[in-house]
């Protein structure tokens, strides 16, 4: 290929930022372990992120285009999925908890989950990924401030029995990423030292404040900023993914969802910290891209989980012969899509039932496969809604399968 055209390929998709300052800076184990290697370490090099706040940023025009049609894909969910399909708004943002959780390894199925959600926590990975869901909640719940995602990450960290009392405050202890467990030696990524993790926050809270950029860039960039400074001890790729849809719903482009693109994301999981790579190396567009493709491949996938939700509650009503009208069945069938995961005490709770009314109730929903026990358990049983939990593993499923074709490395 001629230079001269492989770098008008370049230019049509680099965003420039001022690539990571490195800099050399004493280092001291606190705690003796490791080879001897890790144990004489004195000095490592460390990354400095740049200040965003007030940063020129020169979008290309293809990639704005890319950005703007992630854009109208967001919006047209959001407008499609108002009182109508309610049930979706709180079905994607469990989604993107999930996903969020498996790009750190922490991997469970959507039954797991459903049963960590009330109290249930043989499985770690889906306690965690409950954890994501109620930080994420705290994150969309108002302005981006650092009050608002030092609670984020208090939710999250909550019931991590090593990480709890770092649980909401930035670190006071250098990190870093890949390598020894003992030292930063060989470390993939080495974040700033902790004395320039509250500038740069500070900094990175001016630039989500922002109105001048397409918010899709802004998502991105936010979002790759957070990885870098890597404010807290742990759970900070779960945060940042969190500050993305933050940025999202701030802007005003979806009120009512939130669009899953870490389902997208972990199809590519190599591939999407590649892209933070070349943003701490001056070049964001690789990361904007990613989340541009994801957000419209992400925001189409929802739209076809919508319209399946829509036709359940008729297939439930036949299933179940018809219960007439205000009765405890009808009832109970009319509360399952905005709550597909339930005991027979949330219903009654809820609905204001009666015990024998209830069990009746989920007898004959039960007996007609509507919804299925999610333990073993002879009381207090877990129930779930076979479609809608089904329905949100294969949205999942659909929305990595296409990520992996339409979004390059």
């Amino acid at each position: 290929m001629d230079d001269r055209a492989g770098d008008a390929d370049r230019s049509q998709s680099e965003i420039v930022v001022p690539p990571h300052e490195r800099l050399e800076v004493p280092w001291r184990q606190t705690h003796r372990g490791g080879t001897a290697q890790d144990r004489m370490l004195d000095r490592i090099e460390v990354s400095i992120p740049p200040d965003l706040g007030d940063l020129d940023l020169r979008i290309p025009n293809p990639l704005l285009a890319e950005c703007d049609d992630a854009l109208q894909a967001i919006a047209r969910l959001d407008e499609l999925s108002g009182d109508q399909l309610s049930p979706l708004a709180t079905l994607l943002l469990r989604a993107e908890s999930v996903a969020s959780s498996k790009i750190e390894h922490e991997d469970a199925s959507i039954q797991d989950f459903a049963r960590a959600m009330h109290g249930v926590r043989a499985n770690s990975s889906a306690t965690s990924m409950v954890a994501a869901s109620g930080a994420m909640d705290r994150l969309l719940d108002g302005p981006i401030t650092a009050e608002r995602i030092g609670d984020a990450h208090r939710l999250l960290m909550a019931h991590d029995p090593t990480e709890r009392s770092y649980a909401g405050r930035w670190r006071d202890m250098q990190n870093w990423i890949g390598g020894s467990n003992h030292s930063p030696r060989m470390a993939l990524y080495v974040p700033p030292p902790p004395g320039r993790v509250p500038q740069l926050m500070d900094d990175l809270m001016s630039f989500t404040g922002r109105r001048d950029l397409p918010a899709i860039v802004q998502a991105a960039i936010a979002h790759a900023q957070f990885e870098s400074i890597h404010p807290f001890t742990d759970g900070n790729g779960r945060i940042g993914r969190a500050l993305a849809a933050a940025v999202i719903r701030q802007r005003g482009v979806a009120r009512r969802v939130v669009v899953p693109i870490a389902s997208a994301l972990v199809a590519r999981r190599e591939s999407y910290f590649a892209t933070l790579d070349r943003y701490r190396a001056g070049d964001a567009g690789p990361i904007v891209r990613a989340f541009a493709r994801s957000a419209a491949v992400a925001s189409e996938e929802a739209l076809v989980t919508g319209s399946r939700l829509a036709t359940m509650p008729e297939r439930w009503a036949e299933a179940t012969g018809r219960p007439r009208a205000a009765s405890a069945p009808s009832r109970v069938l009319a509360s399952l899509p905005t709550t597909p995961v339930f005991t027979a005490d949330d219903l009654e709770r809820r609905l204001g039932l009666s015990t024998p009314a209830t069990y009746r109730a989920i007898e004959r929903l039960a007996g007609a496969g509507v919804i299925a026990p999610l333990t073993d358990r002879t009381r207090d049983q877990i129930w779930g809604v076979t479609d809608v939990l089904d329905e949100l593993e294969d949205l999942g499923a659909r929305i990595g399968s296409r990520a992996s074709q339409v979004i390059g490395d």
